[in-house]
């Protein structure tokens, strides 16, 4: 414990950063730190996120800037783009989108921040854009749209090959779905195709990752009707899809997970579901007082096919992204609790260990 202590210090020296826990479970260990938080008092909940040029960019999302759901307070969603040139720095404000968005996937390709879908105050969108960082301004190129609008959905790129899956198509979330969209960035012509559909339930929220040439969908809720009612039901089950051998069902996860950081932070046999909600607290009274979402974090082995206990993560979030940059998965502000957002911007990365 010395040494990881020891060299978790040393990584938050070199890298300027704010504070460190190191957490010691049974896979390698995490050494959680803090960057510097986004300039809003609030935070966001389904903000865009990715690198572009060497700069961490965050954009939109929504919050509820005055009273909460719970005192019928109004969401609002955000247009601006924020910046983040090296570690140590501040967050610096980089323009805006061309409209309030939040809830639809990002994810970095070459070219920059891949931004697929959303919602807004009225409606859910099938925009797609990629977001690039010039000069310290951002900038908007666009992408072909989807082919219906899409938010809440998970996603993930191989290569410049972006995957979509799941979500919902109307404000409300009445149902959920579970068709797969493709995208190829690097076809001459690209184009969305639309792909075998995962097996499962359609689901919306569910985490996406990218391991070793292939897609995974893990978790999420599907929309049922209770009493008249559309209700959200957690899922455990998780599935692989591979280019041109189609889907697979892997190990379930041991609990739901719905909301988690995504794409999930991922090395070449492995990724983390490293937040979201487990729905053990749904419905926790009052609201007002609600304790936070859980803190365990899972592992999948994608060599093995199993889960496992990997620690705890001293920022549980839920609806937010996660890139990875300059050797640490960045997790940019996110739900604290229902209807609660935070400022805050924590990263995680292995211990360097002797």
């Amino acid at each position: 414990m010395h040494h990881r202590l020891i060299n978790g210090c040393l990584l938050m020296i070199m890298l300027g950063l704010t504070s460190c826990r190191t957490t010691t479970p049974t896979p390698p260990p995490l050494v959680w730190c803090q960057l510097a938080p986004l300039p809003d008092r609030e935070g966001f909940a389904g903000a865009y996120a990715g690198v572009s040029g060497g700069s961490l960019i965050v954009a939109g999302g929504a919050n509820f800037p005055g009273k909460k759901p719970w005192e019928k307070g109004q969401k609002v969603w955000y247009d601006e783009v924020f910046a983040l040139t090296e570690p140590a720095g501040q967050w610096q404000s980089a323009g805006r989108l061309p409209h309030p968005l939040g809830y639809g996937v990002s994810v970095t390709v070459s070219a920059g921040v891949a931004c697929v879908g959303g919602s807004d105050a009225t409606k859910h969108h099938a925009v797609c854009f990629l977001l690039t960082l010039e000069n310290g301004r951002a900038r908007v190129h666009p992408l072909p749209p989807l082919p219906l609008p899409l938010a809440n959905a998970g996603g993930a790129a191989i290569g410049d090959c972006l995957y979509i899956c799941g979500g919902s198509d109307q404000p409300g979330e009445p149902s959920a779905l579970g068709r797969l969209f493709a995208l190829d960035l690097t076809a001459a012509n690209p184009a969305w195709t639309e792909l075998e559909p995962c097996p499962g339930r359609p689901r919306l929220l569910p985490v996406a990752a990218a391991v070793n040439g292939a897609f995974y969908l893990a978790g999420g809720a599907d929309i049922v009707l209770r009493e008249g009612k559309p209700t959200r039901e957690y899922l455990t089950d998780a599935w692989r899809y591979q280019p041109g051998r189609g889907w697979q069902r892997i190990a379930d996860l041991p609990k739901p997970s719905v909301a988690a950081p995504c794409p999930a932070p991922a090395t070449d046999t492995m990724f983390y579901l490293a937040g979201g909600d487990d729905g053990s607290r749904v419905g926790f009274q009052p609201v007002e007082q609600h304790p936070g979402f859980p803190s365990g974090i899972r592992l999948y082995d994608t060599t093995k096919n199993e889960w496992r206990s990997a620690g705890e993560t001293p920022a549980p979030r839920a609806t937010l992204p996660c890139v990875f940059w300059q050797g640490r998965f960045v997790f940019p502000s996110g739900e604290l609790r229902p209807g609660v957002r935070s400022p805050e911007v924590w990263t995680m990365a292995p211990a360097r260990l002797p």
